[in-house]
């Protein structure tokens, strides 16, 4: 039961679909019929504003580190927080409260990384952000930094269920870009 709680809570939280909900409440826009059509934060920055998107994405943090808490408090195990934190990500990407279309992963994947490797979210993020400003390409920044995150936690010597999330993490957040590559490749990205 406390695997059940763990999992099944963790999912929920992830599962609460902050972008949407802010957007329909404070700006009275429905992110998926915005932009991309995403409802996570840099959908919410271009079609609600900078506060929207900063809001959206601190939000969407928390989300993996509650998980990650969760699995902290209930069991207490390094297993037990990786699937907390996973299992937040995976309801953020397929929310069952917004008809499993959820945002891509990061910003709740950065939370999850705070709790379990401080070092290398610290590194992500700040490699996101200077790829972000130079590209302006925020999709090139996410799928770069998503990929640095294992290669990083096997660098740092991490332990093995902490890599295995960044791995995990990585692919989820790559196959959540695919149509990103492929408008970068065809040369119809948006820019930041």
């Amino acid at each position: 039961m406390e695997w059940v709680l763990v999992l099944l809570g963790a999912y929920i939280i992830g599962s609460i679909p902050v972008g949407l909900i802010i957007g329909n409440v404070f700006w009275k826009k429905d992110l998926r019929r915005y932009g991309s059509r995403n409802i996570g934060a840099t959908n919410a920055w271009r079609v609600l504003g900078r506060k929207a998107g900063i809001l959206v994405f601190i939000l969407d943090f928390l989300k993996g580190q509650l998980g990650v808490m969760l699995g902290a408090c209930v069991i207490g195990t390094p297993v037990a927080l990786v699937l907390g934190g996973f299992f937040a990500v995976i309801g953020h990407v397929f929310p069952i409260f917004a008809g499993f279309h959820g945002g891509k992963g990061v910003a709740t994947g950065l939370g999850v990384l705070s709790i379990l490797m401080p070092k290398v979210m610290l590194i992500v993020f700040v490699v996101w952000l200077i790829l972000t400003l130079l590209t302006r390409y925020v999709s090139i920044a996410s799928v770069f930094s998503a990929v640095l995150a294992p290669i990083l936690a096997a660098a740092f010597s991490e332990p093995s269920p902490y890599f295995a999330f960044a791995l995990a993490a990585a692919v989820i957040v790559v196959w959540r870009h695919r149509e990103n590559l492929k408008r970068l490749r065809e040369g119809r990205e948006n820019r930041f």
